[in-house]
């Protein structure tokens, strides 16, 4: 019998990997802080952040527009970037099946993209 292949988000090199930064739970930078404030005036948006997605949640390195500093995985649209080989782009978080139900978009702050 064969193991099924554990989900993007458990995936033990990944989550290696992210440990091995050692960024998770750090105060915030000037860098990151500055990448997103660029990100949200260059996409003309309210909230920009830097997700990295942990085993049971999403911490944010930086945020602007956003106050939790960190949302569980049933709040994380990020997860859903991990099962992709390439670039995922959502163009309407209220249409997509995998999204439509996200408390994110369905309440406070209503993410759309």
């Amino acid at each position: 019998m064969t193991r099924p292949e554990p989900s993007p988000t458990d995936d033990p090199l990944r989550l290696e990997a992210l440990r091995g930064y050692g960024i998770l739970d750090t105060v915030p930078e000037e860098g990151f802080d500055d990448l997103v404030h660029l990100a949200a005036r260059a996409c003309a948006v309210p909230v920009a952040l830097v997700s990295l997605v942990d085993h049971d949640r999403q911490w944010f390195k930086a945020r602007v527009g956003f106050s939790p500093c960190e949302t569980d995985l049933d709040g994380s649209v990020c997860r859903f970037v991990l099962a992709e080989p390439d670039i995922l782009q959502i163009p309407d978080l209220t249409a997509d099946p995998r999204t439509r139900d996200n408390p994110l978009v369905t309440g406070e702050p209503f993410i759309r993209f």
